[in-house]
């Protein structure tokens, strides 16, 4: 069947085309995702123009990887090709952290299959830490992400424990760390994806950093660490406004730390930025 002399496809053959049902178009449809070229006001026929179908395959594409309806949305509404690319990463790592939830699962129900363990103990545990040994966990574990960060031939399996030290960390500040440690674990995130190359994470935990310390008042040598995090992960993201903006602050607030070997410190991180 070819296309009406009008130029447009009937529902049934753009979906043959596209590879989506004629359930799905017109659900689509409504969502407001993928509207028809044009709906016949008496029949409620509706049509579409090849110029469609790149939109529509990339629809079946999503889907079939998964992709919720609304970032399937969020990436046809994209204005840029990093906009796109930016769901799609998140939503790989939604199905990364699924895909571990259920490998994790898979494993513990192969354990009681095979009568390695019980599927039910009398054994309670109590799962609580102690102030003591969360901070100790915190900072261990900090200690820990900076060695990784100064392994030059890191394996991929050591770029994994970084990331997730790193978060871990920063967990444990969080149930018993201050303000100021909250900050420099959102710090030691954000320096973690920048030198993974993960732009998106990298400038969310910056933000977090400073929003912590402008929010406490949070000065000395912390508000130059942050500006240093914001001005690092907005010239990985290409933000060459962001790197500047931040990296003059950085370079202003050196001024105000009033340790010399941390001002020393951070000042070599900034000079990295130039």
């Amino acid at each position: 069947m070819r296309p009406m002399s009008d130029g447009t496809l009937s529902i049934g053959r753009f979906g043959r085309l596209c590879g989506l049902t004629v359930e799905a178009l017109r659900h689509y449809d409504e969502l407001g995702i993928l509207r028809p070229a044009s709906v016949d006001p008496e029949t409620g026929y509706r049509r579409y123009t090849l110029d469609q179908l790149a939109d529509a395959r990339a629809v079946a594409r999503l889907r079939a990887f998964d992709v919720p309806l609304g970032k399937v949305a969020a990436y046809l509404a994209a204005e840029t090709p990093e906009g796109s690319r930016r769901i799609l990463e998140r939503h790989l790592a939604d199905v990364e952290a699924r895909t571990a939830r259920l490998q994790r699962a898979a494993h513990g129900l192969r354990l009681i299959i095979n009568e390695r363990e019980d599927l039910v103990t009398d054994t309670i545990k109590d799962p609580t830490l102690d102030q003591a040994t969360r901070r100790r966990l915190a900072v261990d574990l900090f200690n820990h992400v900076w060695t990784l960060l100064e392994t030059t031939d890191r394996t991929q399996a050591q770029d994994d424990e970084m990331l997730h030290a790193a978060h871990a960390s920063r967990y444990h500040w969080g149930e018993v760390g201050d303000r100021p440690t909250l900050a420099r674990g959102e710090w030691q995130c954000s320096r973690v994806y920048v030198v993974l190359g993960r732009a998106e994470p990298a400038l969310h935990h910056a933000r977090r950093c400073l929003a912590i310390c402008e929010a406490d008042g949070i000065a000395d040598w912390d508000i130059a660490a942050a500006y240093e995090a914001m001005a690092r992960a907005s010239r990985l993201a290409g933000d060459e406004a962001g790197l500047a903006k931040y990296r003059a602050l950085a370079a202003d607030a050196l001024e105000s730390i009033n340790d010399p070997e941390d001002r020393a410190i951070i000042a070599a991180d900034v000079a990295t930025l130039a």
